[in-house]
């Protein structure tokens, strides 16, 4: 599973999966076993702002940080996403 960093961030990892990249852009949140049960998942759209759809076992504040960390960072994380995946970023409301 392709990280996006290797640390963690709110005490969590930032990753996606090979069988994910189906979908456009986005970030599971996970502990050290990069498990998807518990994991959040954040759909990124193309100015930063995230959406979360799956909220897993992170409290409201981890999911606050992360999305300020998504927001800080998603240029250089979409560069790591585009060798994956020709999907682009999340379209939604």
């Amino acid at each position: 599973m392709p990280k996006y960093f290797e640390f963690k961030v709110a005490g969590y990892y930032l990753y996606f999966t090979s069988k994910c990249i189906i979908e456009c852009m986005h970030v599971h949140a996970s502990d050290s076993k990069l498990t998807e049960p518990g994991s959040a998942k954040f759909f990124v759209k193309e100015n930063g702002d995230s959406v979360v759809t799956v909220r897993g076992i992170l409290s409201d504040r981890d999911i606050r940080r992360i999305q300020v960390f998504i927001k800080d960072n998603y240029k250089e994380m979409y560069l790591r996403w585009v060798q994956y995946s020709e999907q682009g970023f999340y379209r939604g409301n």
